[in-house]
């Protein structure tokens, strides 16, 4: 058994690695956050040690591995720009990191956290849960067996709306979050890319606070995509049944289905970190490199070949 803790408990996503942690078969000795409404941990370790200051909690990990409870695994649920901070600490106290999506902010970050894991001789795990989805593998095997020299038309669509808190939050601060393709879309286009090649062409042809849209040129596949957190985005037969969210990726013109499989994803991640076979730092580089890209370009506006729904 081996003994977690967790950074960012508050967090909508922090109770996926709380559950991946206990279908592991594994200890959450200790958490944090600055918000203290984590009542959630109860449903997985009521005996988990929580604090709201990072000072007491890194006194209290330390401690720990001076009395030999060493903590292996430092799970990383923080607003995106603390990531490659938190990292830092789960290394210098000898422990590995498993960190959310996305890993960091910037390439260069990258750089400076393999240094680090060379000095201190630990490795960081990055959550790329998209993978894993057996939908995801079965397309990757059937382009990999198909013809080498066939260039693939994507349209990718992820459209998941937010209320009125996500604008106050830290989400809607680029300079924290990175933006809606870095926040929301980081996870696909590291799929794409894994699967059809390195970026060629990136264009961005819309980015406001609630939507982007642009073109990317993979070695293998054109894509265009388009997010938004906008209500109004949503397709009228998914409003009218009541979803606030609609996912779409057609591959030549063919629907992908993955609507089902992500609830046990982060289980899946864990279950692979833990064999040693997570996927390392610089797998998520590509991914960095686009959204990045994407970050800091200037919209060219409705030209070119975009994203029919760019028009909306």
């Amino acid at each position: 058994m081996k003994n977690f803790a967790l950074i960012g408990a508050a967090g909508y996503i922090a109770e996926r690695h709380m559950k991946a942690i206990k279908d592991t078969g594994n200890n959450l000795v200790s958490a944090l956050d600055k918000f203290d409404s984590v009542g959630i941990i109860d449903s997985y370790f009521p005996n988990a040690d929580f604090f709201t200051e990072f000072e007491r909690f890194d006194r209290h990990i330390d401690k720990l591995r001076r009395t030999g409870k060493k903590i292996d695994y430092v799970s990383i649920c923080t607003p995106n720009y603390l990531h490659d901070s938190h990292i830092r600490f789960a290394l210098k106290q000898q422990a590995d990191a498993i960190c959310e999506k996305p890993l960091v902010l910037n390439p260069w970050n990258i750089d400076a956290l393999e240094e680090i894991e060379l000095e201190t001789k630990r490795k960081i795990n990055t959550i790329l849960q998209l993978r894993l989805h057996p939908s995801i593998i079965k397309l990757k095997k059937d382009i990999e067996e198909g013809p080498k020299d066939k260039i693939y038309d994507i349209d990718l669509t992820y459209i998941t709306s937010r209320g009125h808190w996500y604008f106050t939050s830290w989400k809607a601060d680029i300079s924290k979050s990175g933006g809606i393709a870095t926040n929301i879309g980081v996870h696909f286009f590291d799929m794409l890319s894994w699967i059809f090649g390195d970026p060629v062409v990136n264009t961005v042809h819309l980015s406001e606070e609630k939507k982007a849209a642009g073109f990317l040129q993979l070695e293998r596949a054109r894509v265009r995509w388009f997010m938004s957190l906008d209500f109004n985005s949503v397709p009228k037969e998914q409003k009218e049944s009541g979803l606030r969210t609609y996912r779409s990726i057609t591959v030549d013109g063919k629907e992908l289905e993955f609507s089902g499989g992500f609830t046990d994803l982060h289980t899946k991640s864990y279950e692979q970190i833990l064999k040693g076979n997570g996927f390392p730092i610089n797998e998520a580089r590509k991914s960095i490199q686009i959204v990045y890209s994407i970050r800091n370009s200037k919209p060219v506006g409705l030209r070119g070949d975009y994203h029919p729904l760019a028009r909306l």
